[in-house]
């Protein structure tokens, strides 16, 4: 009974790819439990440091620095557009449209208002962002053992990020509110100089943070498909579109497979989290207003506006997120190991192999 409930419950998980890695070293046994995400293959001789160390995670937030910092800077024309189309959409009805109102208002300057906030915020939620689904993915690991880690590796994914992005968001929300406010109140503020002690003065620290429960609403959730869908669509590359195993494609192949597997994985992102997208654009905009009361008027219809625009730039965001982070890995030499086998131990259980 037991090797087929094994057998059932492994058959029912829709990541049905391995992703556990499996070590015959007796000196890294203790490393048997944890995950490792990854796009590509590695060789021990050449890795920099040991999985799960502190340089490790070190480098991960790095690179998740680089990744949230530099795309999201990248696209703040798309973003200004996109936050303006939401909180005023009789004025900018459409993506080109908002551009030319704004070309018109403001000038090509007027596109890049908001990229200090920006910067700095998404460089500080990217930071946490990595650097923490690393480490509460390697704890769920080592917590649940190395089979049920195998089993549940889905789960693993979605609480881990789950977790992360919780932080992340914390980290993110002062500058996120401060970018809106640029971005959708015209006359406001100019620069994050000029808004972030005005924004104090008029309302104190909670201008900042009145912002955060939608931002998780929005983001956990962006942040949990954009891991378990990036994990799927690369596994589903490899099986059904790559001519070749990963293991003999070449690290640019990896990457660009990467990418695809984060483009795709982002117009999922945008779909699950553009309604709390939406009320938070318009909640930073306003003042003395909840998220349910701006949820209420803005309607089923109204939280899909501007939907379009999110999906270019969360697509885009996303495949560049990714590749950025993988090639931190890549320059910096850190572990990335390809899909593993299923561990012995639990093929012996559900009878795939003899005792």
């Amino acid at each position: 009974m037991y090797p087929n409930t094994l057998t059932q419950l492994a058959r029912s998980n829709p990541f049905q790819a391995p992703l556990f890695s499996i070590k015959t070293d007796q000196q890294h046994e203790k490393q048997q439990t944890k995950r490792k995400l990854a796009a590509a293959s590695y060789d021990d001789a050449e890795v920099s440091c040991e999985y799960g160390s502190n340089k490790y995670y070190a480098l991960c937030g790095f690179g998740g620095i680089l990744s949230c910092g530099l795309t999201h800077t990248a696209v703040v024309p798309l973003d200004l557009i996109k936050c303006r189309i939401q909180v005023d959409p009789e004025k900018y009805k459409s993506i080109f449209n908002g551009f030319s109102v704004t070309l018109r208002e403001d000038g090509f300057r007027g596109l890049g208002k908001g990229w200090a906030p920006t910067f700095i915020g998404y460089s500080m939620q990217g930071l946490c962002k990595f650097g923490f689904y690393e480490i509460f993915k390697a704890l769920y690991n080592d917590m649940l053992g190395e089979e049920n880690a195998y089993l549940w590796r889905t789960s693993v994914y979605l609480a881990a990020s789950a977790s992360a992005e919780f932080f992340a968001d914390i980290a993110l929300a002062p500058m996120e509110a401060c970018k809106v406010r640029i971005q959708t109140q015209p006359g406001y503020a100019n620069t994050l100089r000029e808004c972030a002690p005005k924004m104090h003065a008029e309302e104190g620290l909670n201008a900042f943070y009145k912002g955060v429960y939608p931002l998780w609403l929005r983001q956990i959730p962006y942040t949990m498909m954009k891991f378990a869908c990036f994990e799927r669509t690369v596994e589903t590359l490899y099986k059904y579109v790559v001519p070749k195993p990963r293991s003999e494609c070449s690290k640019p192949e990896q990457l660009v497979v990467t990418f695809v597997a984060g483009y795709i994985a982002g117009v999922f992102c945008a779909v699950v989290s553009h309604p709390a997208d939406s009320v938070v654009s318009v909640l930073n905009k306003e003042k003395g207003s909840s998220a349910v009361e701006v949820l209420k008027r803005l309607g089923p219809v109204g939280v899909w506006k501007g939907l379009f625009a999110r999906i270019i730039m969360i697509g885009t965001l996303t495949a560049l997120q990714w590749f950025i982070y993988d090639s931190v890995k890549v320059y910096f030499r850190l572990p990335r190991p390809p899909p593993p086998d299923m561990p012995e131990s639990l093929k012996r259980k559900m009878g795939l192999l003899d005792y």
